[in-house]
Formats: structure tokens, sequence, C-alpha cells
């Protein structure tokens, strides 16, 4: 705690109480942001957490049956069939405006097809594969979304929570310190004067006797 460089005076007390009251109301809304903010916070990582796991849990299928495709095919004919793709993905981004944080929103555009080659030559896993690789990449979008969201998030919830903080444990206690001194210093001087004035009076009382 420190007591401020003011001037023990009452008009710098009256400046004082006005500003710890605008502290405390501003204490307030950001707590109250904080708490906002944690919520969508874990709100996002618990959705972020589901989707990853199925992202991984539907890319290690894919990649088990690219594999599998990659020791059964000619290593010139799978890499033939991956030539002839004709999937195209197009990635837009906008951004929203979520308690002050801008979060991010990807979306996706896909066309043609993974598969477009000859089945003689090639597996039914590169089928399967290609397939799904296809199908889980808007997921992981979805999870990159998501993910750079929270990144957002607690970014924002670190700054409010030092804002926070330094009102509580700092600026407030700070103020409220320096407004008791002034408060003390004030009730010194009203009793000096109080006493210098008794003496001047004995002093007169004394002289008129």
């Amino acid at each position: 705690m420190a007591i401020l460089n003011v001037n023990p005076t009452r008009m710098a007390m009256l400046g004082l109480k006005r500003k710890i009251k605008s502290a405390k109301r501003g204490h307030k809304l950001l707590k109250d942001k904080q708490d906002g903010l944690m919520q969508k916070f874990m709100e996002i990582i618990r959705e972020a957490k589901r989707i990853r796991e199925e992202v991984e849990e539907r890319l290690g299928a894919a990649f088990k049956n690219f594999i599998r495709a990659g020791s059964i095919m000619e290593e010139e004919f799978l890499e033939g069939a991956l030539l002839f793709s004709t999937a195209k993905t197009e990635l837009s981004v906008k951004t929203k405006n979520v308690m002050s944080v801008r979060i991010p929103q990807f979306k996706l555009k896909q066309s043609g097809e993974a598969i477009n080659y000859g089945y003689l030559q090639t597996s039914g896993e590169l089928d399967i594969a290609l397939q799904s690789f296809q199908d889980v990449f808007p997921l992981l979008i979805e999870l990159a979304e998501i993910e750079k969201s929270a990144e957002a998030l607690a970014d924002e919830l670190e700054k409010t929570r030092r804002r926070v903080n330094a009102l509580e444990y700092r600026m407030i206690p700070d103020l409220q310190d320096t407004i008791k001194f002034i408060s003390m210093k004030l009730g010194e001087m009203e009793r000096g004067a109080v006493i210098n004035t008794m003496i001047v009076k004995a002093k007169i009382e004394a002289q008129m006797a």
C-alpha cells in the first residue's frame, strides 16, 4: 500500500473519494467481464476438445487406409492417382465481436472431387482414404477457427485479469489509505486549531482581567 502524493485538503479528499467510487465501479464491470470471458472460454475449450478428438479419430482411420493402399499399390500408380484430383478449396476469413474480442470466422468452399481416376489399378482403401481426407477437412477448419477463438479470448482474459488485480490490490487500497491519511491530518489540524483558539482566548481573558 502507498500514500499518494497529494495535499491533505478537503478538496483533495473529495476528489479521491470520487476516484475511488469510479475505481470500484470499473472494478465491478471488469470483474463481470472477466467472469463472462472465463465462461465463454471454458465453453470453447470443451468444444475444441470434442472436435479435436473427432478429427484425430477420423484422420487416424484415413491414414491407416492410405498406408494400406500404399502397401498394396505400385508407387507409380499411387502417385498417378493423386495427380488426377480436381478438388479445390477456397477459404475466406471474417471476424465477429464477442465481449470486445475479435473472433475469426472461417468460411470454407470446396469444389471438385478428390477421387478422379480409374479404378482398375487402384485399391478401395485409397478411395476410402481420399474421401475421408476430403470429408474431414471442413472439421479441421472448424477446429482451427475455434482454437484461434480460444487463443484470442485467453489473451483478453489475461489483460482483464491484470486490470482487475491492479484495481483490487493497488489502486483502490492506495486511494483508501490516502483518504485515511488526509482524514487523520485534517483531524490533527482541526484539533490544533481548537487548541490555538483556546490559548488565544485564555490570553485575551487574562489581559482583560
